[in-house]
């Protein structure tokens, strides 16, 4: 039988020959280094209550808006895979998807879950189809049945030193506190504050959850002032609890330096639902250099992920709720966007801030050259759409010209299914040990060099952009 191609040694490398030796050579140096994941939407209670995962369905597919998209395109009910904690049968949604294992052929999705049903649980991906799909089902369940497959001793195996969540500013972070007091986990699990609910005036909830947020943590202000105090606060604990950053959903990547009282006037209008949508945007937009400020102040990283209409699809949103696959990218601009910000805290001694886009356009237009000049701005790696192999090579090809290597983010997997966070991080370092064998082999840079950047890109870079 021919090797899997999900355990090939020389998957995503060059295919020349002379250019694929170098290439191997400088994985060897990376491919069994630590994790970091500083940015992904793992819930930390799986790591703290460490109970084993239900089923196959709900561990690879329910989960992965990547998986259940692609089915819902072609024809698949998404109440048929589970998502949203829909009612299902978990074995009929697995026998859909081994149905319609097919669509996944050149996708990253397919990459990545012929990558985990091989590196992972040890399957043949023979296997992976309608013939066997009750087969497969039952030996994944005996699997995660089974010590060795529990959360925590995943953690372990796939060499996870850090992992970063992604929190509601309310959350009391009682798993992440319960992480951190256990001597029986030696990872390291920090929370994330992810403040979008309490900005955008058309979300679901604003009115109630910025009343609920002064409620708990303005400090008996009102309005306003006591709405800033209540972000600065709820900061504070996160940051009392490890946390590294902030992440910002961003509609786009606009900062708008407001005065306190025009600010305050669209804020009332925004508790009221009276606000337009240019009102609402430029509220965000404001918000945006409040956060900045706050970072530099307090010493958070911040994040931008601007450029996605979120929930795309009304009747899917009020079916499934969000993050189930319908946030759909537009065009961005960042250069006129951010220079409000970047005037005031650009060169700022302890301001971070990570670029994130799904418009590939701007990699070399704009974001390279901005993190070219200024000390606080680092690149985000290719995100969501474009986190896979092609789009990466792209990429590293678009930034480095102009920013080098040393202005990148480091790899992140933005992932909420947790056995595809080290095949996510596999073809990360493969197609940055692709990419620098070529500059090898085209004389651009020596092999001594390349062996250096590749440890960097893969492990110091997200140490240095995340402040871990």
């Amino acid at each position: 039988m021919s090797m899997s191609i999900a355990s090939h040694p020389d998957r995503l490398l060059p295919a020349d020959p002379g250019t694929r030796a170098i290439a191997r050579d400088l994985l060897s140096r990376v491919e069994n280094l630590p994790i970091v994941s500083p940015h992904g939407h793992v819930d930390a209670r799986i790591l703290a209550d460490d109970t084993p995962f239900p089923d196959p369905t709900g561990l690879l597919i329910s989960p992965d808006h990547y998986v259940t998209r692609l089915l819902h395109a072609n024809g698949i009910e998404l109440s048929d895979l589970g998502v949203g904690g829909s009612p299902t049968d978990p074995r009929e949604s697995w026998r859909t998807f081994c149905r319609h294992w097919g669509l996944f052929d050149g996708t990253a999705s397919g990459y990545w879950l012929r990558s985990e049903f091989v590196n992972v649980f040890g399957i043949d991906d023979a296997l992976i189809g309608e013939q066997h799909a009750d087969e497969l089902y039952d030996r994944l369940q005996e699997l995660i049945n089974q010590p060795a497959f529990r959360p925590r001793e995943l953690f372990k195996r796939f060499g996870l030193e850090v992992l970063a969540t992604t929190d509601d500013p309310m959350d009391d972070l009682e798993a992440h506190a319960r992480l951190a007091a256990d001597d029986t986990f030696t990872g390291r699990v920090v929370p994330t504050f992810r403040p979008d609910a309490y900005v955008k005036f058309h979300g679901p909830g604003f009115a109630e959850n910025a009343r609920q947020l002064i409620d708990t943590a303005g400090d008996g202000v009102g309005g306003y002032e006591g709405y800033l105090r209540a972000l600065q606060n709820r900061r504070a604990h996160f940051l009392a609890h490890g946390a590294v950053s902030t992440d910002h959903g961003t509609l786009t990547a606009r900062a708008l330096k407001l005065d306190a009282v025009e600010a305050a006037r669209l804020y009332e209008k925004g508790l009221r639902g009276e606000a337009t949508a240019a009102e609402a945007e430029a509220f965000e937009a404001n918000m945006t250099y409040q956060f900045a400020r706050m970072s530099v102040e307090d010493g958070l990283v911040m994040t931008l992920h601007p450029g996605v209409l979120r929930n795309h699809s009304p009747q899917t949103f009020t079916g499934y709720g969000p993050d189930t696959g319908h946030d759909i990218p537009f065009a961005m601009e960042y250069t006129r966007a951010l220079q409000p910000l970047l005037a005031d805290f650009g060169t700022a001694e302890k301001f971070h801030l990570v670029l994130f886009t799904i418009d590939e356009t701007v990699f070399s237009r704009e974001i390279a050259p901005l993190a070219g000049f200024y000390p606080s701005v680092f690149i985000g790696a290719p995100w969501w759409f474009i986190d896979e192999p092609d789009a990466m090579l792209r990429f590293r090809s678009a930034v480095t010209g102009t920013a080098g290597f040393s202005r990148s983010s480091g790899f992140i997997d933005d992932t909420r299914a947790f056995c595809s966070i080290p095949a996510r991080h596999d073809a990360s370092r493969r197609t940055e040990a692709a990419y620098l064998a070529r500059l090898v082999a085209e004389h651009r840079i020596t092999e001594e060099r390349a062996a250096e950047i590749i440890v960097d890109v893969v492990d110091t870079a997200p140490r240095r952009a995340f402040k871990l």
